[in-house]
């Protein structure tokens, strides 16, 4: 874990982006990461209007195609784990049953109290619910909706987890919208809102000449040579 610190200021510089931007800012700050560490496959999002979410990740893994063996994880034990973590939070669980999203862990009820123990919202590989009646402002991001949570139990957390596409340790920094979200290594999270200005300044070069009067592919191909000098 990085002793690095965020400050409110760092939090909200990171929110100010969405995930995409955020994707193209770590192409510059880490090249190495063009093509991982973000969700490639695609999520269901019901409130694609709230803000993008920036926290730290909570993991775990859940099952829901049968019932529970007798050392199943203790619930609270999970509660007390997620609650324990450096905030803001964001939920990463994993379904790992055959059929994943069978049972929903999230509706009305765990939402709520993921929310009262500092959770901002749920990436997961499982379904959810309820969705009228899950805890206000809290983001979804997830396979499918269902109706039943069938025999949903927690198998395990605090583990390295695959979300869709994404791999995710407990503690990474996450930032997550209705695109998708991508882990964003801490050591170049202060470094992430100055490269996304870059290339928003770059684009807006691009996008001008586009939405100019008269524009051809003239001037397009003139605005992209004047953004290629940007820096």
């Amino acid at each position: 874990m990085s002793n690095i610190t965020l400050t409110e200021e760092d939090f909200a510089a990171l929110r100010a982006l969405d995930t995409p931007t955020v994707c193209n800012a770590l192409e510059i700050t880490s090249p190495e990461r063009r093509a991982m560490g973000f969700t490639t496959t695609p999520l269901v999002c019901p409130r694609p209007h709230l803000p993008p979410m920036v926290g730290f990740a909570r993991t775990a893994t859940l099952r829901s195609m049968k019932p529970a063996a007798p050392d199943v994880v203790n619930r609270v034990a999970y509660y007390e784990y997620v609650a324990a973590g450096t905030g803001p939070t964001i939920t990463c669980i994993q379904d790992i049953d055959d059929h994943p999203g069978f049972g929903a862990f999230w509706g009305e009820v765990n939402t709520n109290i993921h929310k009262a123990i500092g959770c901002l919202g749920v990436i997961t590989t499982g379904s959810i619910r309820d969705l009228p009646d899950c805890a206000e402002g809290f983001q979804l991001l997830a396979d499918r909706v269902g109706p039943s949570h069938a025999h949903v139990h927690i198998v395990d957390f605090g583990k390295p987890v695959h979300i869709h596409g994404m791999d995710v340790q407990s503690g990474d920094l996450i930032h997550a919208d209705q695109h998708g979200a991508v882990v964003i290594p801490i050591e170049v999270a202060r470094e992430v809102p100055k490269a996304a200005k870059q290339i928003q300044n770059r684009e807006a070069i691009v996008l001008a000449a586009c939405k100019a009067k008269g524009a051809n592919i003239e001037t397009v191909k003139a605005a992209l040579a004047k953004s290629a000098e940007y820096h």
